[in-house]
């Protein structure tokens, strides 16, 4: 069995629980199960479906990013991934530098396997990390959406067609990426993601309404004013899921139609789709709608802008104000996700692969923060007070340590140096506001195109 796939992710109190979390979160007899429901056969060799999973985190987490870094890294490590009865090579360490056989089983390796194993181990990291406010004793979860980019290839660039401007088509193939991350601890459950252009374009809204399945039963959800349309709340409603949703100016002015409402006020109303949204989502049900209480505060940065919301939660409008100042964490959660993980620009050329690269990336994702929760509860701090970035280094420096522990004390004393590694990479805390306007770089300068034909002195 192996246990490495957890050692960067102490999120139980005590590190000797690390390798009962596995087994709970990725047992092998439910991945003999996945594999036999799909017909794929199951793998004890040198790249079995853990090893696979777990070398493609490493790639997604170390900087190069390249499969010829993650087969080194197995060459030294393959005895600490593979049980006492391992085939012959990982016995006599004679496992093949080449990339060949690497790259052969991430191509193999099954999404619909990979799937479910990632579900898994949300839910398991999920039950463990469970940061809530003491007046909801919910977790909240804040949906966004952004576009990613991959290599072209005729295949992805007809299921992801690229996009165009005013200067022409683009090249790179496009995807429409959206998910949701729990408020306190960065978590990330597994995202929904589809074409961006084209026939086959999707809208953010409905991924979201897919992503929403898979948020736990009692979170909170909260969106931007992109999402707060009836189409969307409505189907949070029928999850029975609280809802905290910022509304646009005109629509809010619509919901409240000749009435006005004073900031710091709250009015009771029901939602109903209007004749526009109707023909939008002819799905609706006839009678549909959503009740809840229309919100107004100031915007305490702007105070002559007005915010208006919509919720189901029985709260004050301070307390809805201070609950909606989280939602700014997902945009430095997608930053985190995008330019440290490396999403912003995936590497593979097949949807196929594009698909199961983007889930294990997530994964990896998701055992950084779990670190860097574990380094917040020894410190008495907020998971939001500590460095991604820094934790990151710190997971990849600790890495073959955490992996080559021969008994569970080793184990224990390098999770241990792990987490205080992780508990130095706190935040700077501004206690003023910046002595200088914060200002861009402007668009630097271009080279004039080539011509075609050849000119007097290239002919020479």
């Amino acid at each position: 069995m192996i246990y490495v796939l957890f050692m960067t992710c102490p999120t139980s109190v005590e590190a000797a629980d690390l390798w009962r979390l596995l087994q709970r979160a990725c047992p092998e007899e439910l991945i003999q199960e996945l594999c036999r429901k799909q017909e794929h056969p199951f793998r004890r060799g040198i790249y079995s479906i853990l090893v696979v999973i777990w070398l493609m985190m490493y790639q997604r987490l170390n900087s190069k990013r390249s499969s010829s870094s993650a087969v080194q890294w197995l060459v030294r490590n393959a005895a600490s991934l593979h049980s006492r009865n391992a085939c012959k090579r990982v016995r006599t360490a004679r496992i093949s530098a080449n990339n060949g056989a690497y790259c052969q089983a991430r191509q193999k390796l099954p999404k619909l396997v990979v799937i479910p194993l990632m579900d898994s181990l949300f839910e398991e990291l999920q039950e463990h990390m469970r940061e809530v406010m003491p007046e909801l004793a919910r977790p909240v979860f804040i949906v966004d959406g952004t576009t990613l980019r991959a290599p072209y290839g005729k295949e992805l660039a007809k299921q992801f067609p690229p996009g165009h401007n005013q200067h022409g088509e683009n090249h790179w193939p496009t995807l429409l990426l959206v998910t949701f991350h729990n408020a306190y601890t960065g978590l990330a459950a597994r995202p929904s993601w589809g074409a961006m252009y084209g026939p086959q374009a999707v809208s953010e809204q409905h991924l979201a309404e897919q992503a929403l399945q898979r948020l736990p039963a009692d979170a909170i959800v909260m969106a931007d004013g992109n999402f707060g349309i009836f189409a969307f709340a409505y189907a949070v409603q029928r999850t029975a899921r609280p809802m905290l949703f910022r509304l646009t100016l005109a629509r809010a002015r619509k919901l409240l139609g000749d009435g006005r409402l004073r900031p710091g006020r709250r009015h009771r109303l029901v939602w109903r789709p209007s004749a526009y949204e109707r023909r939008m989502h002819p799905e609706l049900p006839q009678e549909c709608r959503v009740p809840g209480w229309m919100v107004a505060c100031r915007n305490p940065s702007r105070p002559a802008e007005m915010l208006y919301f919509f919720t189901t939660l029985d709260l004050k409008p301070i307390r809805i104000l201070a609950l909606y100042k989280l939602r700014w964490s997902i945009e430095t959660d997608l930053r985190s996700l995008k330019r440290t993980v490396g999403l912003h620009e995936l590497t593979s050329r097949t949807p196929g692969m594009v698909e199961k690269e983007l889930l294990i990336a997530v994964a990896a994702y998701n055992l950084v923060r779990a670190t860097i929760y574990r380094a917040a509860r020894r410190a008495g701090l907020r998971p939001r007070d500590f460095s991604f970035s820094v934790a990151q280094d710190a997971v990849m420096a600790a890495w073959s340590d955490l992996s080559r522990a021969a008994t569970p004390r080793d184990r224990d004393r390098q999770v241990l140096r792990l987490v205080e590694a992780v508990g130095r990479a706190r935040l700077p805390h501004r206690r003023r506001r910046r002595s200088y306007p914060r200002q861009v770089w402007g668009r630097g300068g271009h080279f004039p195109q080539r011509s075609s034909a050849p000119t007097q002195e290239s002919g020479r």
